[in-house]
């Protein structure tokens, strides 16, 4: 089964403009290749003066690496924002209940609308989170929707990101740099803001503080260190918010309460953004050996004097497996019918999925269900002989561990590449805070395969990013 087989242009280029771009058309056609060329140095510059790089680690860690920025926009008009933007809030409103629910009573697991063992063979499963109760009942506090477009109106979400979902640097910073390279073509576009972000993004952190919190809460962002590859975002939203940076050797809990160490003593914490993983959050709970985190974390947490976000034990909703389930969680918790549709997805747990995907594995995409940034996975109308033999073998081995869906036609959006423009592939990752309400700025991060006919957009797949724009009017 193919999604759409026919390629939508969101541009609708070169022969049917559609009317957000109607002005990105027209600025298009005025400026000379050579200016683009020049304008596309220039941004390299500016990023490359910024310092928002990034490294894979598969690679070496290079930490001088840029992700290729594209300087024509992706252009949504309002109306197509608002409906994807109620999709969102729907969608992350049902996961974080089903999270709630995962470490309370379980009745969707009492119900059969999703496998026992889904949930607690799990390595994303956190016991130790069972029966706490997070303020606004709140897991993800930070989520990124990773979507595609197959048509004006169809878009489908390709997977959900709630423990530490990373790229919205890239937001923020690539509308900064179009700014700054285009002022003109802003002004006369009128385009939805992004800076404000960090403003959102504290806010959110601050609307969930500890029910022991004794005034204004003092939120820090905690990173495992300059060596991460997502340092640099780390640092650069702490500093949006307006809070400091630290690092597990910061921090230091005392009779079940966090404080950060500095120059003037002890300083209470009641928020804690952070940025490492469970695993290492906490030495006295889980891996011991973790250098990153710092012990009793957990436990002031548990004691009702520190939140993290994300919660401990969020990861549960990343699973692709669990992904095929959501749908059902929005019905489930929310008694709606949901609002953005799944990608029709076969659990190759099943005999039957595993007998489809096997026999239409050159059609498919096959996903490791604990897999991300595009690695284990197969695209199969892509893959060589060799690439394919090797996954039916693993398939065979161990179906639990993968799904698979049909190839999506991305949708393409005109891209300023070496031989000029033509178009490529896109996807988008909004960001979707969730508090005391629940707070999205307009469009997200848009990431573009740069290679042609590429569907792998995945900046460490050698994927590019672009501006988003949501029209205000």
């Amino acid at each position: 089964m193919t999604i759409g087989v026919k390629v939508f242009d969101e541009m609708g280029w070169p022969d049917e403009i559609r009317a957000p771009y109607a002005l990105v058309d027209a600025w298009l056609k005025s400026v000379p290749a050579e200016q683009l060329a020049l304008k596309r140095r220039e941004a390299e510059v500016l990023f490359r003066r910024i310092g928002i790089t990034f490294a894979v680690y598969t690679e070496g860690g290079d930490p001088e690496r840029l992700i290729p920025f594209d300087l024509i926009p992706r252009v949504m008009a309002q109306a197509e924002w608002q409906s994807l933007r109620k999709g969102l809030e729907q969608r992350v409103r049902a996961l974080n209940a089903f999270i709630h629910d995962v470490y309370h009573d379980r009745e969707i697991i009492q119900a059969g609308k999703i496998p026992e063992r889904l949930v607690l063979n799990n390595p994303q499963f956190r016991p130790e989170m069972a029966g706490l109760d997070l303020p606004h009942d709140i897991y993800t506090h930070i989520a990124g929707v990773d979507m595609v477009r197959t048509g004006p109106d169809e878009y489908f979400v390709l997977e959900d990101n709630c423990r530490t979902p990373s790229g919205v640097s890239y937001m923020v910073e690539n509308r900064e740099v179009m700014m700054r390279l285009f002022p003109e073509l802003f002004r006369r576009a009128g385009v939805a803001p992004v800076a404000h972000y960090g403003d959102e993004l504290l806010e959110t952190l601050r609307s969930v503080a500890p029910p022991n919190c004794p005034g204004e809460p003092t939120v820090v962002l905690l990173t495992p260190g300059i060596h991460n590859s997502a340092y640099y975002e780390h640092a650069f939203l702490a500093d949006e918010m307006g809070v400091d940076l630290v690092e597990g050797a910061d921090l230091l809990v005392k009779n079940e309460v966090c404080y950060m160490r500095s120059t003037s003593g002890l300083t209470r914490v009641d928020v804690i953004y952070r940025r490492i993983d469970d695993d290492y959050i906490d030495p006295l709970v889980f891996r011991p050996d973790s250098m990153l985190g710092a012990p009793g974390l957990h436990y002031a947490s548990r004691a009702g004097n520190l939140s993290l976000a994300n919660a401990i034990g969020a990861g549960i909703a990343d699973d692709k497996a669990v992904y095929i389930h959501v749908p059902e969680m929005i019905r489930f918790y929310l008694g709606e019918e949901p609002l953005l549709q799944n990608v029709p997805t076969h659990d190759c747990s099943k005999p039957d999925d595993l007998a489809y995907t096997l026999a239409h594995i050159e059609e498919l995409v096959v996903k490791a269900v604990h897999g991300s940034g595009g690695y284990g996975m197969l695209v199969g109308p892509h893959a060589s002989k060799a690439e394919i033999e090797t996954f039916v073998a693993q398939l065979k081995a161990r179906p639990h561990d993968y799904v698979a869906q049909p190839t999506l036609a991305l949708s393409t959006v005109p891209t300023f590449v070496e031989s000029g423009i033509a178009p490529r592939h896109v996807d988008l990752r909004p960001f979707v805070l969730s508090g005391d309400k629940i707070r999205i700025v307009p469009g997200g991060l848009t990431r573009v395969a740069l290679r042609d006919g590429s569907l792998v957009v995945n900046s460490s797949q050698g994927g590019g990013t672009k501006d988003t724009w949501v029209l205000e009017r």
